[in-house]
């Protein structure tokens, strides 16, 4: 059953990062492929009317961690807790920009809240990169279970580190490659005239730099915990993975250069939605590893609820789920097709 709630857990988070990282690339690349005023509004006019929602399943996922990783939560939410604000500023400010930033038909107005929300777009890929060489990397676990983080230490990935280094770095520029990447085709897909014609372009150049990427930072994941390479291969998920990155890749290719916009962009989802599930599964049964010594490392068993708990989570899950992604699924029906340049794009930003 622990093995069940980690895949569950994990996929609620992936969805999240999947659904809303096409906005943060969208926010990334918001002055690059909108070059006018109007322009600003239908990038904003595409992201706009689903963006609170995509973060609900954020808020599943904490509410998750609680319920069935209590441990977990515990230690991480005490030990990321200035990254963990950062996070909460970052979607703040970011939310507050769409939502205000049309209001006032000024220059002056609309400039800052277009600066941030590029600015917490970008803050909000690096700090998801960065979380993600952590999980990868290991935190400074002590023998009691807890752990507290600086910014960084000696840029080192043994010891007391520190949230960066030059691991957490790459994985961090990665991140904001990939999820710039993936805006990119977002884009394409819901806009037409100038912005989709730069966003297309941007597209297929963002994806050929992150393939060399995803090649260095495997490489250096394989030196900074060269176990992982060892779980992967003994883990099915993964080899799963490994046949959906490929497909999914291929598919992406194929739809970026043959203008179907519709393939490339499930391309770009399963892709992002592979290369997450494949890392999670060669982290398992390993929640938060200890780099200051493997036996203080928080698994996956040490850190879920009673078996009673678990069993009430079973119970109310599946129907809170499905609630959730069935009224998604109506709400998206109506914001489907592509935003014009004539549209009126003030009602969101």
């Amino acid at each position: 059953m622990i093995a069940t709630w980690y895949t569950v857990v994990s996929a609620m988070l992936i969805l999240y990062i999947v659904l809303d990282g096409h906005n943060f690339g969208a926010g990334m690349i918001h002055w690059l492929v909108a070059k006018t005023p109007q322009e600003r509004r239908q990038v904003v006019a595409a992201i706009g009317p689903l963006f609170l929602w995509h973060e609900v399943w954020l808020v599943g996922f904490g509410g998750m961690l609680i319920a069935v990783f209590p441990k977990l939560m515990a230690a991480a939410f005490s030990g990321y807790y200035l990254a963990l604000f950062l996070i909460l500023w970052c979607l703040i400010l970011r939310g507050l920009a769409l939502e205000v930033g049309g209001h006032i038909d000024d220059r002056m107005w609309q400039g800052f809240w277009d600066f941030v929300f590029v600015f917490s777009s970008c803050l909000l890929g690096l700090l998801f990169g960065a979380a993600g060489g952590n999980l990868a990397r290991g935190v400074p676990i002590d023998a009691a279970g807890r752990f507290s983080m600086t910014f960084f230490t000696n840029f080192g990935v043994r010891g007391n580190v520190g949230l960066l280094d030059w691991y957490t770095v790459s994985i961090a520029l990665f991140a904001v490659v990939v999820l710039a990447a993936h805006g990119a085709v977002y884009l394409t897909l819901k806009t037409e005239g100038p912005v989709h014609d730069r966003s297309e372009a941007l597209a297929r150049r963002l994806w050929a730099a992150a393939i060399p990427l995803l090649v260095i930072v495997s490489a250096e994941t394989w030196f900074v915990r060269p176990d992982l390479p060892g779980h992967a291969l003994s883990n099915p998920v993964c080899w799963l993975g490994l046949v959906v990155i490929v497909v999914s890749a291929c598919a992406l290719a194929s739809g970026l250069f043959t203008r179907g916009e519709e393939r490339a962009f499930l391309g770009s989802n399963f892709l992002l939605a592979a290369v997450l599930a494949t890392g999670g599964a060669a982290l398992y049964p390993v929640m938060l590893y200890s780099t200051l010594a493997p036996q203080n490392s928080l698994t996956a068993a040490a850190a879920a609820s009673n078996a009673d708990s678990l069993i009430i989570a079973s119970i109310w899950w599946p129907f809170a789920f499905l609630l959730s992604g069935g009224y998604f699924y109506f709400l998206s029906r109506n914001y489907r097709g592509k935003v014009s340049l004539s549209r009126d794009n003030q009602g969101f930003y």
